[in-house]
């Protein structure tokens, strides 16, 4: 049996992967059957989030004892096949080829052209210093802003470093004041226009989801009110909203295009991205290809949580090309002397090594959740270390539940069930949707006994009984796809409600009502059946979460090990607690999801000199 065959019908292949390769079969009947499995298993790669597929690492891709071809043998059957290229790294692959062999690594041809180009546009960026700004007449505004800016104040060297160039890097995990920096720091790019008698910079902010975007423009908004005393003009000129990157790019129907390209660049001055680390890498090359000559260009991210569903992990690429941010290029140091005071200078920072700032103090934790320890320990991959924290129970507001594998019964059920029933209490849709924000059970899986939809309809039942209607009074509504029509988007919580009267009970005959934030009221109502793409939302997967906060988190990981399980999905997971986590798990199945690192295969970091 052919080594594609085998693929395919061990399951490791889908119909397109396999179809694709049929193809080439078709076109030239001599091609090589391993050329044809590398081709199938580049299709394939892309669908598990990678960028390209590797020769040396084909046991990812399957189970089953296969005889695979020897990783050298293999790159030197695909360079010489005439469906692969290999052309020099800074070229465009032939359009007359598929495939694309560098540096070992076999691309989907759009996929190497994504990556390519992505690092053209971020050098591009890198490499264009905007105005020298008057850092003297800067220097009051800034102090007040940042106090211990000659401390070594981490957001202080952020806004800073945005002063002086294009590209800015900020990451950091849940808490250490990502947006808290950049309020201040767009603060400081209204004042430097102002004092260069400009007019103030048009600045975009975006994220990978519209949840994603109302989190970053809500955090904004406190963010700035601090600034009302400096200087009330300032906060004035901030943005007040934030859109989804889908939209600031402006969607095509029916198309993977963009209004907004390289030829059709953004007409803005700054545009802040926050989420980085949920942007795959065709939206981020887009993204970066319309971001105009001379504008600034500011991700925020944590690169410890997921990866993009789709392909690629952009944010890791950039961060590992740039390096650890303990010192800057000597010429930018002392340039920014009169804001920060000495700085440690690196001898070799590479063409990124000074676009990125690490944020590491945290400003979320509270008294009555001490989430630090663990989140370092799952972030190090140390099972030992975190397993003794969970048992310990010395973590304020962590609680571990060892071998509990269904949260509907025992404890778990005592914990979730009389939150979710409080909705139905709710005197108003405001008072709802704020119970909605407080509690979420969060799964590994969609589907199967432990995943996310044969959850919600256990809880359903539980809350509505078996015969309840499909939109009851109470129920708990995930937004699943972008709907500009209706000012919806991609993880939107909302809950539905029956009318009441000002005494609090039912209307006869009114309709269940699905309400979400937004509007002029704090809420808005929808009929359910006009409704974009749905489904429940009392348990999500973590993936789902991303970009959300919860006062409390239950974390259920599932009963036996699974592929995508790893310490960025259980980080993720237990970093969307504000207040409380519970982390449902056996010994065997933490330490095997903390053993594995969910890594893509990828180019991008040595593209950027990484």
């Amino acid at each position: 049996m052919s080594l594609l065959d085998a693929l395919f019908r061990d399951g490791s292949l889908r119909t397109v992967d396999h179809a694709l390769a049929q193809a080439l079969r078709r076109l030239d009947r001599d091609t090589p059957d391993p050329v044809l499995a590398a081709a199938a298993l580049a299709s394939q790669a892309i669908a598990r989030g990678h960028a390209a597929f590797d020769p040396a690492q084909p046991q990812a891709y399957s189970e089953a004892a296969i005889d695979w071809p020897e990783p050298q043998a293999w790159r030197e059957a695909l360079a010489q096949s005439r469906w692969v290229a290999t052309p020099d790294p800074q070229q465009p692959a032939d359009a007359e080829t598929p495939l694309v062999l560098e540096r070992g690594l076999l691309y989907l041809r759009r996929y190497r052209e994504y990556e390519r180009r992505l690092a053209q546009g971020l050098r591009r960026i890198a490499a264009q210093a905007p105005p020298p700004p008057d850092l003297q007449a800067l220097a009051p505004l800034f102090a007040a802003l940042f106090p211990q800016a000659r401390d070594g104040d981490r957001q202080a060297r952020a806004a800073a470093l945005a002063l002086l160039q294009s590209l800015l890097l900020a990451t950091g995990g849940p808490g250490t004041g990502k947006t808290t920096t950049i309020a201040r720091l767009l603060a400081l790019l209204i004042a430097q226009a102002r004092l260069d008698g400009a007019t103030p910079p048009r600045i975009a902010l975006a994220a990978p989801t519209g949840r994603a975007a109302e989190r970053m423009a809500e955090s904004l908004r406190m963010a700035t009110g601090a600034l009302q005393t400096l200087e009330p003009g300032l906060a004035a000129a901030l943005p007040a909203s934030a859109s989804t990157l889908h939209r600031l790019l402006g969607s095509v129907p029916d198309s993977a295009r963009f209004k907004h390209d390289a030829v059709h660049p953004l007409a803005y001055d700054a545009i802040v991205v926050d989420e980085a680390s949920m942007v795959d890498l065709p939206l981020m090359c887009k993204l970066v290809e319309a971001v105009p000559d001379g504008a600034r260009l500011i991700l925020l991210g944590d690169r410890d949580q997921l990866p993009s569903v789709e392909a690629g992990d952009v944010l890791a690429a950039i961060v590992d090309a740039a390096g650890e941010d303990e010192g800057l290029p000597a010429p930018v140091a002392e340039r920014l002397r009169p804001l920060l005071g000495e700085l440690p200078v690196r001898a070799d920072p590479g063409s990124l090594g000074a676009c990125r700032v690490h944020l590491r103090r945290g400003y979320r934790q509270t008294e009555s959740l001490d989430l630090a320890p663990l989140a370092a320990a799952v972030r190090a991959g140390d099972a030992d270390a975190a397993l003794a924290l969970l048992r310990s129970g010395e973590l304020a507001g962590v609680h571990f539940h060892e071998d509990l594998h269904d949260p509907l019964t025992g404890v778990g059920r005592e914990a979730l069930l009389p939150a979710w029933r409080a909705l139905s209490e709710a005197r108003d849709p405001l008072q709802a949707l704020a119970l909605a924000t407080r509690l979420r059970l969060l799964t590994a899986l969609r589907d199967g006994g432990q995943g996310a939809a044969p959850l919600n309809a256990r809880i359903e039942e539980a809350l509505a009984g078996s015969h309840r209607p499909t939109y009851f009074h109470g129920r708990l509504l995930l937004i699943t796809e972008n709907s500009y029509r209706h000012g919806l988007f991609n993880g939107d919580i909302g809950v539905c409600l029956r009318a009441r009267d000002e005494q609090g009970r039912d209307v006869p005959g009114a309709p269940v009502l699905a309400w979400f934030a937004g509007g002029a009221g704090g809420a808005r109502p929808f009929h359910p059946s006009a409704l974009p793409a749905h489904g429940g939302a009392f348990a999500m997967t973590v993936h789902k979460s991303q970009g959300s906060e919860f006062d409390s988190v239950w974390l259920q990981l599932p009963r036996q090990d699974a592929r995508h399980l790893s310490r960025e999905l259980v980080y993720t997971g237990l970093t969307r607690a504000r207040r409380e986590l519970h982390l449902a798990a056996s010994e065997a199945v933490l330490r095997q999801a903390l053993s594995r690192h969910a890594a893509r295969v990828s180019g991008l970091a040595w593209r950027l000199g990484g």
